[in-house]
């Protein structure tokens, strides 16, 4: 149940205690750094308020009534609880400025996030200041969101299309899918694009379900084909890059992957790029978070804007 409007708020109860322990109403006032006048008004704003007299005034001083007196137990053991929450509360501010819990999809906690945290703290040591401490945890995109709105992550980074429900996002980098073969595959000698519809229609290496990589590729299918021609069943689903590579390699299939992720295999010939014509496979990779729609402030707001100054600078 809530609070009736008798009771008073903790200020007016340090005005009782103060008048306790000095005996006097200027006494009172000079402890807590108020004039007389302002110590008797609210003794009388209190004295109103709760519909108990608490305070006999008399000219050698103020001395509690027997129900001041219970009144101010009770008052110094909701301040003594008052005082630890406060400082509980401080505790967390300061860990907020300096420690933040990061969830990040795979992609980007494999590719980018390594570099983003060697040059916050390369920074940091520029400045002689002391980087946020990130603790961070790589799991799929469904798995990011839920840890942000069950409050496990102070802060994500997903790969799939679109702004989960209950949370805010902000766009802080770009990436392209791209659909990868072994130099021995068919594909790779094709001379002409292949087409959504045959991407549609064969079957993947794959991301697990959940994962941003497999939705980001879904909604680009489901925009170029329409949802009447269900995307085929993957030939395999794995649960990491490194494992999709090594699939397409051993010719489980061909895969749609992200460039992040493949690019050295690109260049260095490991796996050979296919164009597939008419299908847009560019990606927003976006933080979120839980709360007001500007980044909570402390750790979580500088690792964002420094990520933000690095991107600039890539």
């Amino acid at each position: 149940m809530p609070l009736s409007t008798r009771m008073p708020e903790l200020a007016a109860f340090e005005v009782l205690l103060a008048i306790a322990r000095t005996g006097s109403l200027g006494a009172a006032g000079r402890e807590l750094g108020l004039t007389q006048q302002a110590v008797s008004s609210r003794l009388a704003a209190i004295e109103s308020q709760t519909g108990v007299r608490l305070v006999q005034r008399s000219p050698r001083g103020s001395r509690l009534t027997a129900a001041g007196a219970v009144v101010a137990e009770w008052a110094g053991q909701l301040l003594d609880v008052a005082h630890r929450v406060d400082a509980g509360l401080a505790a967390m501010r300061s860990e907020s400025r300096s420690r933040v819990t990061v969830a990040a999809s795979l992609t980007i906690a494999e590719q980018l996030m390594p570099r983003w945290l060697v040059s916050l703290q390369a920074e940091a040591a520029r400045r002689d200041a002391a980087a946020p401490q990130v603790i961070l945890t790589s799991a799929n995109s469904d798995q990011v969101i839920a840890a942000v709105l069950d409050g496990s992550a102070d802060l994500g980074f997903i790969e799939s299309p679109g702004t989960p429900r209950g949370l805010h996002s902000r766009t802080i980098a770009h990436d392209e899918l791209v659909t990868v073969v072994p130099p021995d595959h068919k594909w790779a000698h094709r001379s002409t694009p292949i087409s959504p519809a045959e991407l549609n229609k064969i079957a993947l290496v794959s991301r697990e379900t959940g994962s941003g990589t497999r939705e980001s590729l879904s909604a680009a299918l489901r925009a170029a084909v329409g949802p009447s021609s269900p995307q085929s069943e993957p030939a395999i689903e794995l649960s990491s890059a490194a494992a999709m590579r090594a699939a397409v390699l051993a010719g489980a299939g061909p895969a749609v992957m992200s460039r992040l992720a493949v690019d050295d295999d690109l260049t260095l010939g490991r796996l050979h790029e296919v164009p597939v014509a008419g299908l847009d496979l560019r990606r927003e990779l976006r933080a979120i978070w839980s709360g007001g729609r500007t980044p909570p402030a402390g750790a979580v707001r500088d690792l964002l804007a420094h990520i933000a100054a690095h991107q600039r600078r890539a």
